[in-house]
């Protein structure tokens, strides 16, 4: 069990470490949901495909010494996709 900690005009919790590890929170953006009785934390997921621009910008820039044919935008392309059930 724990207490609500005063933090500035707001409070706070600890969780422990083993919490945040089971409920895979650990450096994870956090939504949380007011219950009828009580307050449900929960990481906020994300679209797969969120951050596949960036991740390939950076894989590109790691490996500057090959050629960039035009591959990116053919990745980044996902027009034919649109008709696609995920």
């Amino acid at each position: 069990m724990t207490m609500l900690t005063k933090i500035g005009n707001s409070q706070g919790v600890r969780i422990p470490k083993a919490f945040i590890v089971q409920a895979h929170l650990d450096d994870a953006e956090i939504e949380f949901e007011v219950l009828e009785n009580g307050l449900l934390l929960k990481p906020v997921k994300k679209s797969a495909r969120v951050d596949w621009e960036e991740n390939i910008k950076e894989i590109l820039k790691k490996n500057r010494n090959k050629k960039d044919d035009g591959m990116l935008d053919e990745l980044l392309n996902d027009s034919d996709l649109e008709d696609w059930q995920w």
